[in-house]
């Protein structure tokens, strides 16, 4: 029984180590292993961010986009401004300067 008693008393003592040893497993394999590495998650979330920026612009300018059609389908007046802004359309009778 004194056999018993020392080794469920040096189990009771020790047994924290086994708690580190799994902890240190775990952190070492959140940086080491490749498939689920901290760096490869950074570079993801980076990933993530560009794209969902890019996402954003894109909307943007769909949006822009799909109201220049709507201004162009229901009048006359800007339809007019954009051909004479953009691709210097002009009157027969007028001169036209470009300044840039």
């Amino acid at each position: 029984m004194g056999k018993l008693k020392r080794l469920n008393y040096f189990v009771r003592r020790r047994s924290h180590i086994a708690v580190i040893a799994i902890g240190a497993l775990v952190i070492t394999l959140l940086f080491l292993n490749e498939d689920a590495s901290w760096q490869h998650n950074m570079e993801y979330q980076e990933q993530i961010k560009s794209l969902n920026e890019q996402i954003k612009v894109c909307r943007d300018s769909a949006r822009y986009y799909r109201e220049q059609r709507e201004r162009l389908l229901t009048g006359t007046e800007e339809l007019e401004q954009i051909a004479r802004e953009q691709y210097h359309m002009q009157k027969p009778t007028e001169d036209v300067y470009i300044v840039r």
